[in-house]
């Protein structure tokens, strides 16, 4: 084991995360945590390989010994705990962090993205397992994900989190209280996560990259606090914030709704990065005039959801309107178009915000989104309708309304076995793989009859008209003419109120 020990302190000296007279130091941490009281004189030839491999070899051997249990979390538990070894202390990362960003943000943001690869918080040997692809549609290219990155839960990893003690301690897997954390089974490691602070509408925050990536340094800022997600005034004031900071980023939120929110509530947070997604190039589509705030360029966008864009070079201008939008909203109901704002007393009616720069200019689009559910519907109006469940069933949140399709890792599998089923002409309903598929799978060979060396890419292309589908499900005003008529009644709602 001495040449992959001696293998990780090279790359870890490479990429500056320890210096070279930190060396004996460090292979004598590695010592304990490896549970060896001292390893073999090693050959002097540098083994270079990458550092998936490495951390791998020193894994399964430690599992081979005994000292790590054998289960894919246990494994994960461990390899971070090596590289968390190796990780400079929060100070330090935040001094250097500081010292580029006096230079640019980009230079910052940039260095930091590199740093959160290399001591393998973002694990890009998983990320490369994604699969993605672009699809064409009417409003424009979105992208499509298969998201294989997240590890597969392990039977033995389900039954040890079941018989574990449960603590609360970090609250959520959020919390600033997660740097350094050894984890446990139900609950990742984190010793090698650095948060960077920063201050946003006067309150303290942090914020740190997703280890999951779904998209060009997506990063997520978080509350320093383990309070709920809301969606008010402030929210706006503390994107406007980030991105003045941050300029070359965006920002949003998910909504504070079930359903319609992201799969964490309990802890605010927003999620940001450097990407342009297929919502911030559509146009505006109709251009509005909302009373009293006439200088902010207005209007429609070109989306399958309900999206109002705002945009001008002063913020607070922006943020006033927008909580009128809010406001308003909150409270609307049209009977006509299935929208109510409460159902005895329960809202329905929230706004899933994104702030961007362009140029000198602030953007915000607003996303009209709501939660109520149906007997029809029991996931929710306007939520993916159940025969697009085999393709998407899970709530659309920011990522997804944005353009950018998550879904789930069985259907790199079953639509696989589509394909297959397809080119030797099986009963797709014999197949579970296949069965959920079987009526959209012959619809569209119907309608395309495809070419058999085709078929692949149709299938791809057809998951990205579903995935549109699903967007026009969970906008609240369709794309009809009476459902952008109801959609001016809204905006004449606005307008109406003081």
């Amino acid at each position: 084991m001495r040449k992959y020990i001696d293998a990780l302190l090279d790359y870890a000296i490479e990429k500056k995360l320890i210096e070279p007279e930190d060396r004996t130091w460090a292979f004598n941490r590695l010592l304990e945590a490896l549970g060896l009281d001292a390893a073999e004189e090693g050959s002097g030839e540098a083994l270079r390989l990458p550092l998936e491999e490495i951390l791998s070899a020193l894994t399964e051997d430690a599992v081979a010994r005994g000292i790590v249990r054998d289960s894919g979390a246990a494994r994960d538990l461990f390899d971070t705990k090596l590289m968390g070894l190796l990780t400079p202390a929060p100070h330090e990362v935040r001094a250097k962090f500081a010292a580029l960003y006096a230079r640019s943000p980009e230079a910052a943001t940039d260095w930091y993205y590199r740093f959160s690869e290399d001591t393998n918080y973002i694990r890009r040997d998983r990320i490369k397992r994604d699969l993605r692809w672009v699809c064409d549609s009417a409003y424009g290219p979105v992208d499509i994900s298969i998201n294989l990155s997240k590890p597969e839960k392990d039977p033995r990893d389900i039954a040890a989190a079941r018989l574990a003690p449960q603590g609360g301690y970090p609250a959520c897997q959020l919390c600033a209280s997660n740097e350094g954390y050894a984890g446990r089974i139900d609950h990742p490691a984190r010793q090698n996560l650095r948060l960077i602070p920063l201050s946003i509408n006067g309150d303290p925050w942090f914020w740190q990259y997703s280890p999951y990536v779904y998209y060009n340094e997506h990063c997520i800022v978080l509350n320093s606090r383990h309070t709920p997600m809301k969606i008010d005034r402030s929210t706006f004031e503390k994107l406007f914030d980030f991105i003045s900071l941050y300029p070359h980023y965006f920002l949003g939120s998910n909504a504070d709704l079930p359903i319609v929110g992201g799969s964490i509530l309990s802890h605010d947070h927003f999620q940001g990065g450097r990407y342009e997604f297929a919502m911030a190039k559509a146009p505006v589509e109709r251009e509005l005039v909302f009373k009293g705030f006439e200088e902010v360029r207005a209007g429609t966008v070109r989306w399958p959801m309900s999206v109002l864009r705002l945009t001008g070079p002063d913020r607070g201008r922006l943020t006033d309107l927008a909580e009128k939008i809010l406001r308003v909203w909150r409270g609307y109901s049209d009977e006509t178009a299935g929208i109510y704002a409460f159902t005895g007393g329960t809202p329905h009616n929230t706004i899933t915000p994104i702030a961007r720069r362009r140029g000198e200019d602030f953007q915000l689009d607003l996303v009209l989104r709501n939660n109520r559910t149906t007997e029809e519907f029991p996931l929710g109006l306007f939520h993916p309708h159940p025969e697009l469940h085999h393709i998407k069933k899970e709530n659309i949140g920011l990522i997804e309304v944005m353009g950018l399709a998550v879904l789930p890792s069985r259907l790199k599998t079953e639509l696989d076995a589509v394909e297959q089923a397809l080119l030797a002409g099986a009963d797709l309903r014999a197949d579970k793989r296949t069965a959920a598929h079987a009526d959209w799978a012959e619809e569209l060979m119907a309608r395309r009859q495809p070419a058999p060396e085709e078929l692949g890419e149709v299938l791809r292309q057809e998951v990205g008209a579903v995935f549109i589908r699903v967007l026009e499900d969970a906008g609240v005003y369709k794309r009809t003419p009476e459902g952008q008529e109801a959609f001016m009644r809204f905006v004449e709602a606005v307008n109406g109120t003081e």
